[in-house]
């Protein structure tokens, strides 16, 4: 008897506050329209050796009440997901908050975001 393939892995989440913190006071900040990114090379190894890139959202109470929130965050995650499969990143830790104009920008839009927050932070190369 064959074991059952694995399931997709789901990406490396940041989930701990003090995880959250760490981005925050050493990682560099690139704010865009649609979001804001703090980026944090772990500094274990380059390349293939390095683990890959761990993510973590956050959206303020400011932007809406939990519904919106949620949805905010499942289009950045979405937004993550699809720009990683193509452009996989490995040894950073990357924190996505949502902004107000999250929700309503255009996925495109949104996904062009971040691939110019990745660059002003220096995780990937123009």
């Amino acid at each position: 008897m064959t074991p059952a393939p694995h399931p997709p892995r789901k990406p490396n989440r940041l989930t701990r506050r003090a995880e959250f913190l760490q981005v925050a006071a050493k990682g560099r900040r690139a704010a865009v329209h649609g979001l804001v990114l703090q980026a944090l090379p772990r500094g274990d190894g380059a390349g293939v050796a390095a683990g890959p890139a761990r993510l973590g959202f956050t959206v303020t109470r400011k932007v809406g009440n939990a519904v919106v929130r949620n949805r905010t965050r499942r289009r950045l995650k979405e937004a993550a997901r699809l720009y990683l499969r193509d452009h996989p990143l490995a040894g950073v830790d990357l924190v996505l908050i949502g902004r107000d104009a999250t929700r309503g920008r255009d996925f495109a839009a949104l996904m062009d975001d971040l691939h110019r927050a990745l660059v002003k932070t220096g995780v990937v190369a123009k």
